[in-house]
């Protein structure tokens, strides 16, 4: 393609020339995104409203990701969408998928709606649909959350036999054409050794630096739930503490508007409309006559 780099070329790039020559662009594709294996780990979010989209968009976060399991998400992903024009975002399809038919048709709508990509917890099966329609998914290993019942939830790949097994699985999920896996609770250890395996782009959620992304949940980021923060996060604002001053500032001023009303200290005459006496006279004489 005239005036794009060859692969070639891209590869002798120092890496913040390759970063701002890709950051030129509107929005990066899964193109760019291999491109940049192995040279940095991009950060990467998950957002759940158009205001944490816009805060990533503004704060130059490289990668989102939001809910597409249910139709309150699925309508709010063109509003992150809008809120966040430049960014990649992958919206996660819902558990329980019955068929590669259906997979597809929830993969194309969620780029319909604007996403970037789509994350799909299920099998290679499924998968391996989407990615012969074209569609850009990522895959999960290590602990998945909706399968922990196989393996509780802990960490995953602490033994040999479990390592073996996460590298078999991880080789199903590129053989599926997943560009990408979620890698969550895996020794960050066997996490770098599998990120160098393999031409999956992994995004570490409780695995370590050595990923190609750094992935945390806005949650957690923002301290914005009332329990302990997992040991893999980290919470940068105390957002919970904040909505719950908000909430109690939302009782005061209702409080205090209830007791102007009732003395009669709201509404004040700056509050009001007046009509001069006159026209007031008018109007009640054209409404009597009526």
């Amino acid at each position: 393609m005239p005036g794009r780099p060859t692969p070639h070329l891209l590869a002798r790039l120092p890496p913040n020339n390759l970063l701002r020559m890709l950051r030129s662009r509107k929005k990066y594709t899964v193109y760019d995104l291999r491109q940049l294996k192995g040279r940095r780990c991009l950060t990467h979010v998950h957002v759940k409203s158009p205001e944490e989209a816009a805060a990533a968009e503004a704060a130059d976060i490289d990668l989102l990701s939001c809910s597409f399991d249910s139709p309150e998400s699925q309508a709010r992903l063109p509003l992150l969408v809008a809120a966040a024009p430049t960014r990649f975002i992958s919206g996660a399809t819902p558990h329980g998928l019955a068929s590669p038919e259906e997979a597809i048709r929830v993969g194309f709508r969620a780029l319909e709606l604007g996403a970037s990509s789509v994350y799909c917890s299920a099998s290679p099966t499924l998968i391996s649909a989407m990615a012969r329609e074209g569609i850009p998914v990522v895959g999960h290993l290590g602990m998945v959350p909706r399968h922990a019942t196989w393996t509780n939830v802990r960490a995953i790949g602490k033994t040999a036999a479990e390592a073996r097994q996460l590298y078999d699985q991880m080789k199903r999920l590129e053989d599926a054409g997943a560009y990408a896996a979620e890698l969550e609770l895996v020794p960050h250890q066997l996490a770098a050794y599998l990120c160098r395996k393999t031409s999956l782009l992994l995004m570490s959620l409780g695995s370590g630096p050595g990923c190609d992304t750094q992935f945390l949940f806005s949650d957690d980021i923002l301290g914005d739930y009332d329990e302990r923060i997992p040991r893999h996060a980290k919470a940068y604002r105390n957002f919970l503490a904040e909505h719950r001053r908000l909430q109690n500032e939302r009782i005061a001023a209702f409080r205090e508007y209830a007791a102007d009303v009732t003395t009669g200290a709201f509404p004040q005459p700056g509050n009001l409309v007046s009509i001069p006496d006159p026209e007031l006279e008018a109007a009640i004489a054209a409404i009597e006559e009526a």
